[in-house]
């Protein structure tokens, strides 16, 4: 059995062991993650395939390692593509790198998007937000948000001519 005297030297060197490996789990600022292009990939039966590239800048003095990627695009508040990667590799200390990602867009999904498009007024904002998450080592998962505005085309305002 081991004694009070040992016991509460060893209980405080594990509880500030503990809060160190907490505090080593912190990244620092956010990513920032932006879609860099899309292309278009086979589709099965009634759904959409993209091929997503996503720019995630690490505005950090330490890399970010990552080994899988997950993400789910929402437009005008509603779900409207998921996908997932087993990429693995490195986003470098305050710099970089371009990830790509295939997305599943279904048939209902992309005709509730386009029955409120309808009912939308010219000149419309298209809403839409980039959840998603790096999977790390060691159960460190760094999770992301990206969003921003489309403009839909208006009608069209001409000015008389001089």
């Amino acid at each position: 059995m081991i004694s009070k005297v040992l016991w509460r030297p060893f209980l405080v060197a594990l509880i500030v062991w503990m809060l160190g490996a907490c505090a080593s789990l912190q990244v620092g600022d956010p990513v920032r993650v932006t879609v860099a292009g899309l292309e278009a990939l086979p589709g099965q039966g009634l759904e959409l395939r993209m091929l997503v590239k996503l720019r995630i800048q690490n505005p950090n003095d330490a890399p970010i390692d990552y080994d899988g990627i997950s993400l789910q695009l929402d437009v005008m508040e509603r779900p409207f593509a998921t996908g997932v990667s087993a990429a693995r590799g490195s986003v470098p200390r305050f710099g970089e790198a371009i990830i790509d990602v295939p997305v599943t867009v279904s048939v209902l999904s992309m005709a509730r998007q386009a029955f409120g498009l309808i009912d939308g007024k010219p000149g419309q904002k298209i809403v839409y937000v980039l959840n998603g998450k790096l999977n790390g080592p060691a159960f460190r998962s760094l999770r992301f948000e990206s969003q921003g505005e489309l403009g839909l085309p208006g009608a069209a305002t001409s000015a008389p001519a001089p």
